[in-house]
């Protein structure tokens, strides 16, 4: 009987092990502070991360910077296409999301999503002097928007629109013709080149790379239609226990002025979400 007893204890111990060592791989945080360094999937577009010059800069860029500075691990940002994000990070090729994407209701199910961080919607983008004719009339012009961002899901319906819209996006592009581009920085390229008469992006992007003494000199940003409202958040592998970290170390940074700081620097002290 003792023999069997010492037995039984023993497997026991060994499955608390066990189930120690695998909670331990299930916590993303010992994973990432393991590594020394959080690998941050993301697109180039302004003013969230981009080059200026040789410099890789941007709102994003150094707010990221600065919560794992805090956080005490290394950053590594890393360009994805952004149709396969999520893949890339479960697959843990990346650790994070957070280029300036927005907060729906399926990335919150297949993601573990922040606390919001900054305001968003959806800008129509056109040449300044083409513009008002295409807006007069829809039918047939050629829109283009970011595969997988919200522009799209807005425009093809598969973000469903709720209170804060005012117009929807689906409807008022029924007559266009559609076609997905790889990033918002090429779909404004597309309407420089005069491939496509229409870009739907991101109004923090459109702001900040459209108009005067731009690359988008030519073009005008256009918000009067209201797709809805938006809110910026990021991304970890659904479950993780770094989002919590995460959002502790915004919320430190804002009380200490890092976050309006960075913000100032690009022009998005307005888009800021309040912490509380």
């Amino acid at each position: 009987m003792k023999k069997l007893l010492a037995l039984v204890l023993a497997v026991m111990m060994m499955a608390g092990l066990i189930t120690g060592i695998a909670a331990a791989e299930d916590s993303d945080w010992d994973y990432i502070s393991g590594k020394g360094k959080v690998v941050v999937g993301m697109t180039l577009f302004a003013p969230m991360n981009y080059y200026d010059g040789d410099k890789f800069v941007g709102f994003d860029t150094e707010l990221t910077t600065a919560v794992f500075k805090k956080l005490g691990v290394d950053v590594e940002f890393v360009e994805i296409n952004w149709d396969s994000k999520e893949i890339e990070l479960n697959s843990k090729n990346i650790d994070c999301i957070w280029n300036g994407m927005c907060i729906t209701p399926e990335r919150k199910e297949n993601m573990s999503m922040s606390n919001a961080y900054l305001y968003n919607t959806q800008a129509i983008v056109a040449k300044t002097d083409k513009i008002n004719d295409l807006l007069a009339n829809l039918d047939g012009v050629n829109v283009v928007a970011e595969q997988g961002s919200t522009g799209e899901g807005k425009l093809l319906g598969t973000i469903e629109d709720d209170e804060t819209v005012e117009v929807s996006a689906k409807e008022f592009f029924s007559k266009s013709n559609y076609t997905a581009v790889d990033s918002m920085a090429k779909a404004l390229m597309e309407v420089k080149s005069g491939t496509a008469d229409i870009a739907l992006v991101d109004s923090v992007c459109a702001l900040a790379m459209v108009g005067e003494g731009t690359d988008y000199a030519d073009m005008t940003v256009n918000l009067d239609n209201n797709f809805g409202l938006q809110e910026y958040g990021i991304a970890f592998r659904k479950g993780s226990d770094v989002t919590e970290k995460v959002n502790q170390a915004i919320i430190e940074l804002t009380k200490d002025g890092t976050v309006a700081e960075i913000a100032g620097r690009y022009g998005l002290t307005d888009a800021l979400v309040p912490v509380e």
